[in-house]
């Protein structure tokens, strides 16, 4: 995945500082990891699919894998905005998430496959729990644990899509806490 570089109002239109600013409301409350989850993706619902939230340079894909455009990272570190831009067949790995997250699809579909480990004899085993397919509009938010998933664009067009972290993955590098090895038969 290809890093841009982040920014703090550098760059950032003028719909997208005002959802700064209002998530820099709701992460100051102090609520759970779920509700603070399920309260930012209110928040960014009336955002998605306007042409004045993200740039064109925010916009731009990369033919290799799916790209991470670093929006904003609040300056004590509790939480991060970036946009992920999937052209057609990218993907993630199945992963969990070092803190509560919200997204929301500005552009395009996205599909996702949900997991759940299941315990067994000595380990646990992973299991397909439900696919949605994610349309442009579509938020959702959530918090560990609990959060298994894979994401892709399975459609023929460019799909973008908001990301908040409830922490500064410019300073950790990544969003992801624990990587999976598929189910058998899934690759």
């Amino acid at each position: 995945m290809t890093t841009s570089t982040p920014t703090q109002r550098a760059g950032v239109t003028a719909r997208l500082g005002r959802f700064v600013d209002e998530t820099k409301q709701i992460v100051r409350r102090g609520l759970s990891p779920e509700r603070t989850a399920r309260t930012v993706a209110e928040c960014l619902a009336p955002h998605l699919g306007a042409d004045d939230l993200l740039t064109a340079g925010q916009r731009e894909g990369d033919p290799a894998h799916y790209r991470q455009h670093v929006l904003h990272a609040e300056d004590d570190g509790s939480f991060s905005i970036v946009a992920l831009v999937w052209l057609p067949g990218q993907r993630t790995s199945i992963h969990d998430h070092v803190s509560w997250c919200v997204t929301g699809v500005h552009a395009g579909r996205e599909h996702e496959r949900r997991y759940e480990l299941v315990p067994g004899a000595g380990s646990s085993r992973l299991v397909a729990t439900r696919e949605v397919v994610n349309e442009q509009g579509t938020v959702c938010g959530f918090a560990p644990p609990g959060d298994i998933h894979r994401v892709w664009n399975g459609g023929d067009s460019k799909a973008i899509s908001l990301h908040v972290y409830g922490a500064d993955i410019t300073r950790l590098g990544s969003s992801v806490r624990r990587i999976y090895d598929p189910p058998a038969g899934e690759r």
